[in-house]
């Protein structure tokens, strides 16, 4: 671990596979711009929030793999000035798992390696996931039966409502009318207060919610810093940050100027939360929800899934011990326990199974029907007949299946859209299947097509 200077404490996390690269680790498919990740095309580099080991707070988190030395990873950890040995593994841990960064996953990727000539040559294998299950879960269920632009908006928004949930007053129709959780609303309430909904009764005007929070931040700071040097944690507030990589608590000053988050709530400038956890989800009413985060109907699938989790009746222990091994029959059981679970249809477990290092299935949708009928010319597809149609064309990849074709619908994006390494987050709504269509249509009036790259592959 380096020294921690201006706030800044820097890891360092080995990496063993030498053709590791980490813009192809992160830059492979649509999670990475999902929100909180976020992907500097100008640093190559990956910025995002991560929990600290007491899982309730969580702070900026920047990878980047230094050129020099490409047999580690830098971890800039920001906002504090030392980290625990606990808190270090924590973080550590989650950056492994999101980069798919062990034994296990460099064994599979040499594997396919050997039967895919050109993702060898490109460095393609490590796809892309979260740092815990629980958010590849709730994703997957974004992904699902939903036009791109606006699972990319429902995740913003559910970080977003993480930010207000750890600093903003929250109308009280966030939590459920239900005795068990008037204590806790009443708990939350006491600390929450602090800035104020646009719409407030009080109608502070923005330098006096500045003035407030400045001294809530400043009071708690000062409460809690005895605590937090003899813990080497942090505390709620401690999860509020920004992308300079300084402390709010140390930038605000009664002159701040206050931003209005989509809900219209107000909050300080240049934030960004966290992706909820179960236990912040559980508690939130499912009506409130819906209509914060334009979810839908899947705001009840997310709440009932993260009451699971906290009540236990869900465990991820129990999926990762199943999942030992990734076989066939542990497919089979993980495919089953999940079935289990409100919501979770066929696309989105098959999407859940490849996050946990299953590679045999192939998620079916229109996005897949597209690419068959337009990538390998197959006319009258459906979702039943893809199936034959994804086992004739992949089959020989087995049991990488998945591997092979979403390294065929990744280079496609790319050849149309451009190098996902290098496109600004702002162009991220852009790919869509849809838009592909349009200018693949467009280039065929122009005598240009994909063949050249489909006999490439």
């Amino acid at each position: 671990m380096g020294d921690g200077e201006e706030g800044v404490v820097v890891l360092q996390l080995p990496v063993k596979d030498p053709t590791f690269d980490l813009a192809n680790a992160v830059c492979n498919h649509g999670l990475f711009m999902m929100a909180p990740n976020g992907w500097d095309p100008d640093t190559a580099s990956l910025r995002r929030p991560l929990h600290l080991s007491s899982s309730s707070a969580s702070l900026c988190v920047r990878v980047s793999q230094p050129s020099p030395h490409p047999d580690h990873l830098l971890v800039s950890v920001y906002c504090t000035t030392f980290l625990s040995s606990q808190d270090q593994d924590a973080i550590l841990s989650q950056v492994r798992r999101m980069l798919r960064m062990s034994n296990e996953n460099d064994r599979m990727i040499k594997e396919f390696h050997t039967i895919h000539a050109a993702a060898k040559e490109r460095g393609f294998g490590r796809i892309f996931r979260s740092p815990t299950l629980f958010e590849d879960m709730v994703k997957c269920i974004l992904l699902c039966n939903c036009r791109w632009p606006r699972t990319l908006s429902m995740a913003k928004a559910l970080c977003e409502l993480q930010l207000e949930l750890k600093c903003c007053t929250i109308s009280r129709d966030l939590y459920p009318k239900t005795p068990q959780l008037r204590d806790f609303k009443r708990k939350r309430q006491n600390t929450m207060d602090v800035i104020a909904k646009s719409d407030d009764k009080s109608q502070e005007n923005g330098s006096n919610l500045a003035q407030k929070a400045m001294s809530f931040f400043n009071h708690s700071n000062h409460s809690n810093n005895s605590q937090r040097m003899e813990t080497s944690t942090v505390g709620e507030t401690d999860s509020i940050y920004d992308f300079e990589g300084l402390p709010i608590i140390n930038k605000l000053d009664a002159s701040s100027p206050v931003c209005q988050l989509s809900s219209g709530i107000l909050c300080l400038p240049n934030t960004q939360g966290n992706f909820p956890s179960p236990e912040e989800l559980a508690n939130v009413d499912v009506n409130y929800l819906a209509s914060r985060c334009k979810l839908g109907y899947r705001s009840q699938w997310i709440v009932s899934l993260a009451q699971d989790i906290v009540e236990h009746k869900i465990q991820f222990s129990k999926l990762e011990e199943i999942c030992n091994g990734s076989t066939l029959y542990s497919y089979d059981e993980l495919d089953k326990e999940l079935s289990g679970i409100h919501g979770f249809g066929p696309f989105t477990r098959a999407n859940i199974l490849m996050c946990m290092g299953f590679y045999h299935k192939i998620p079916s949708d229109s996005e897949t029907i597209r690419h068959l009928k337009q990538f390998h010319s197959i006319k009258n597809c459906t979702v039943r007949s893809s199936r034959k149609n994804l086992e004739a064309i992949y089959g020989k990849f087995a049991p990488f299946q998945f591997l092979a074709y979403w390294f065929e619908m990744w280079t496609c994006y790319e050849e149309i859209f451009g190098k996902m390494t290098q496109m600004p987050p702002s162009k991220y709504q852009i790919v869509t299947g849809i838009n592909m269509k349009s200018l693949i249509d467009n280039d065929d009036m122009h005598g240009t097509s994909l063949n050249a790259e489909k006999d490439a592959i």
